[in-house]
């Protein structure tokens, strides 16, 4: 394995997107002396405790003050250290958002933030720790790269990637055994680079995070059961958006509809809208997620289940989309 890691695909059926995180950051941080680690309180929680046990001396503990974790880790990317910066979605992007913008993307800095529980991963854990506008807020600040990996194969491709990639990372992981999308690493992963997951040319299904997996089974189903050939493109990286894929999407299948772990305004359903707006050209269109609410509590496959971001829910929504009426022929110039 790449990078020395001690783990292999098959171990990712019972790792979490943090346990294979900390484990690669570990792997990194050996042949790399300027991976420095921060969390606030929560380095069990986030898994990055193991390069913390490795490298004491390259981690540091702010405590429950994640403003001033954000504030030490740009103070360190000045220095000329890459500080990976651990704690959960909701207090990365909405407690500590002034000092990630301010501290953080002003600056261009090269801190690269993994923060987990996002979404409505930690569903039972109510509310205050749902975070379903993350992708919105971060998607607005200058210089910030986006990435919502699908797995924890793709959480291990990403964190290396992030390390030479320019700039301030943001990313997102969920909170528990995510099931495995992958079954090898060496798929070519890029940032800003989408990846299609599964062929088809009645409609596509653009997604993210833990919705890739459900769309590619609900192709699988829909094939079977309606005949229909469902395209599937994992959107991986929502800043920058793939637009190629988008705008091929768009021009061969003439349906798109997208799927997130998100509010719906201001996440992967309106980077790929701006796409298709800014091209003039037509389609039929929806985005699903969590609505104009604050989410349920519950367990997370129920609240998945309940928001139809699941594999029932996807079969249902394409169904709906497929009955959608919209221009066929090939002339764009009456629908700009």
């Amino acid at each position: 394995m790449a990078e020395g890691l001690t783990w292999t695909v098959y171990d990712a059926n019972t790792m979490t997107q943090a346990d294979i995180y900390g484990e690669v950051l570990c792997a990194i941080g050996e042949n790399d002396p300027r991976i420095v680690g921060l969390s606030a309180d929560l380095a069990k929680s986030t898994k990055i405790a193991r390069f913390a046990e490795k490298f004491p001396g390259r981690f540091f503990n702010a405590g429950i003050a994640e403003q001033n974790m954000f504030g030490m880790a740009a103070g360190l990317a000045k220095s000329g250290l890459i500080p990976f910066v651990s704690t959960m979605a909701v207090f990365t992007t909405m407690r500590a958002a002034e000092q990630v913008r301010t501290d953080i993307c002003y600056q261009n800095l090269d801190v690269k933030i993994i923060a987990t529980h996002a979404g409505i991963s930690f569903g039972q854990a109510g509310t205050t720790h749902h975070c379903t506008e993350d992708l919105a807020i971060m998607r607005a600040m200058a210089n910030m790269t986006v990435i919502s990996p699908a797995d924890g194969i793709e959480t291990a491709n990403a964190v290396r990637a992030c390390v030479d990639y320019p700039g301030p990372v943001y990313m997102r992981i969920g909170r528990g055994f995510e099931p495995s999308c992958y079954g090898e690493e060496k798929y070519g992963f890029r940032i800003g680079k989408a990846v299609e997951m599964h062929p088809g040319s009645d409609i596509t299904a653009i997604c993210c995070g833990i919705t890739v997996l459900q769309a590619m089974e609900a192709a699988r189903h829909l094939k079977e059961t309606d005949g229909l050939s469902v395209r599937v493109i994992n959107m991986h990286t929502l800043k920058p958006i793939d637009r190629e894929a988008v705008l091929s999407a768009v021009h061969e299948t003439r349906r798109i509809i997208t799927f997130e772990d998100h509010n719906i305004y201001g996440g992967l359903g309106s980077a790929v809208a701006e796409v298709v707006a800014s091209s003039g050209k037509a389609c039929a269109f929806e985005i699903v997620g969590i609505p104009d609410c604050y989410s349920l509590v519950g367990y997370p496959e129920d609240l998945y289940h309940h928001y139809k971001i699941d594999m029932d829910g996807i079969v249902e929504k394409i169904r709906e989309t497929m009955g959608k009426d919209f221009e066929e022929d090939d002339d764009w110039e009456d629908e700009v």
